[in-house]
């Protein structure tokens, strides 16, 4: 199958088959798994990982084409595949050894295996490199002790990707580990309610004398923690950035469907100056975030990862989203306000994107400091 095929394949997914079922998925807070194993057999959780692994080997800028079709549904979806397909899976292929990616990548790619990425802490989250989580060598295992937060997908993972300190201080003293579900010494906490993303689960993870062999060690090396954790976040951050477009994309057709169909004063409100300006600058700035993530994903492709770039992505989007969300509302009026109408799930929803993968003030950090570089003398 083609790839403008299967993205075919994967909008009348979400228009048909998704967007139906947002309501069960916020009532129940869980994704049915009639609708994961549709997810597996249309193969969503392989679309970064390549072929001869099991994937479907498509680009970052046929990934995040994909990604604005599936997000314009309820974001909770995207959360079911998300940790597997970016963060986890590709600090596997870069960094992993042969084994190590033989054994793991093929089942995440088929959906069989669901990974979690286990990098933050109470005490360490934009600052990785101050992870107090440890991993002790005892002749062929290591044993690791300390309490990761906000663990996406950590009540039903089947693998975590756990970076912890082998050694020494700030980033060069972390190293990656891959550790199954099941491990003892290693216990998920019950799911404490969220603000939005209802259906999505994000909990805390400790590990408590927690031995794997030697062999988890991602690509067999102490010290490379955090280029590997990178690789998954840049990847992460570029996928959230079009999963911010996507949710822009709904929130402006629900909008502007609303606006059509409500009639004040012998019109619709769509044909007032005020709303047409509410729905212009939504959709300007919904345009625009499309063009940066498809350009920096074009970049991404090219070579070498655009770090700045995806930094920039990351924070225009998602301050974007919450924008176009907030004006959303303001068409609606009181409807807006009520949970009966998606947009009041999506206006809760999408201000998580602003906090996860990076805060924006992180991204602007970022940016900032490529930007200084590139003019210092």
């Amino acid at each position: 199958m083609g790839f403008d095929e299967y993205l075919d394949v994967i909008r009348r997914f979400s228009q048909e088959e998704l967007r139906p079922r947002e309501g069960e998925v916020e009532r129940e807070d869980r994704i049915p798994e009639d609708l994961v194993e549709r997810m597996r057999e249309l193969g969503l959780f392989a679309i970064s990982i390549p072929r001869q692994y099991g994937g479907l080997g498509w680009s970052m800028t046929e990934q995040v084409r994909l990604t604005m079709e599936f997000t314009q549904a309820a974001a909770a979806y995207r959360s079911r595949f998300s940790s597997t397909i970016g963060l986890c899976s590709q600090a596997l292929l870069d960094h992993g050894t042969d084994e190590q990616r033989s054994r793991w990548l093929p089942a995440m790619a088929s959906g069989q295996c669901t990974a979690a990425f286990a990098l933050t802490e109470p005490e360490a989250g934009s600052d990785a490199g101050s992870a107090r989580t440890t991993a002790t060598r005892d002749g062929d295992e290591y044993v690791i002790n300390g309490h990761k937060r906000y663990i996406t997908n950590a009540p039903i993972a089947d693998l975590f990707l756990v970076y912890a300190r082998t050694g020494g201080d700030g980033s060069a003293g972390m190293s990656g580990f891959l550790v199954p579900a099941g491990t003892p010494g290693l216990r998920v906490d019950p799911q404490k309610p969220m603000m939005g993303q209802r259906g999505s689960l994000s909990t805390e993870v400790h590990f408590e004398d927690c031995r794997v062999p030697a062999g988890a060690l991602i690509g067999g090396v102490e010290g490379n923690g955090l280029r590997s954790a990178l690789r998954g976040i840049n990847s992460a951050r570029t996928h959230v950035a079009a999963t911010c477009v996507g949710q822009a994309m709904r929130l402006v057709e629900e909008a502007t469907t609303y606006a059509l169909g409500r009639h004040q004063f012998g019109q619709p409100i769509a044909d007032f100056q005020s709303v047409e300006n509410l729905l212009a600058d939504s959709q300007a700035e919904t345009l625009a975030g499309r063009a940066l993530v498809l350009h920096c994903a074009q970049q991404f492709d090219v070579g070498p990862i655009p770090v700045p770039e995806i930094s920039a992505a990351k924070y225009f989007c998602s301050e974007m989203a919450c924008r176009v969300a907030d004006r959303a509302v303001q068409v609606l009026g009181g409807a807006g306000y009520f949970s009966e109408h998606a947009i009041s799930r999506f206006y809760r929803d999408v201000r998580l994107f602003r906090l996860f993968e990076g805060t924006s003030q992180i991204q602007q950090q970022q940016i900032a400091r490529h930007l200084k570089s590139a003019h210092s003398g």
